[in-house]
């Protein structure tokens, strides 16, 4: 796992997968996929609320998730609105590497967050892009 930490409250997790980073682009960038490989975010179906937004179970309740636009630049940041309303913005990037594909989450402290709860955060990013990169490259 690579992790570094920017600050106090600031991690960057990341894992190189060996697929193309469009196809891990893709993949990833598609909010059905979530319930497959983001088990910190999505626990159960995803279901599109029909503005552009998705509706997930997740470990902390109801969340309304909003993708960025589809692009071709590998940035796949979303915004959590948390149950108690509150949003949360999950920067994400996959990005060409000579392997592949680098994802990259920040996981950044939100008001109240201890320097545990930005770890344990990072620990569940970490195991979520394990679950991606194993997804990926998972043969037919």
């Amino acid at each position: 796992m690579t992790s570094t930490d920017t600050d106090a409250g600031t991690r960057h997790v990341s894992r190189v997968i060996a697929r193309p980073w469009r196809e891990v682009h893709a993949y990833a960038a598609d909010p059905q996929n979530l319930v497959h490989w983001a088990s910190g975010l999505a626990t159960a179906t995803v279901t599109p609320a029909g503005d552009g937004s998705w509706h997930a179970s997740s470990p902390f309740g109801e969340v309304v998730v909003r993708f960025v636009a589809p692009n071709d630049l590998g940035v796949v940041d979303h915004t959590v609105r948390m149950p108690d309303g509150a949003e949360v913005l999950n920067p994400m990037r996959v990005l060409p590497h000579d392997d592949g594909a680098e994802v990259v989450f920040t996981v950044r402290r939100r008001p109240g967050m201890t320097d545990d709860d930005v770890a344990a955060d990072a620990a569940v990013v970490a195991t979520d892009l394990e679950t991606l990169r194993a997804r990926c490259t998972a043969g037919p």
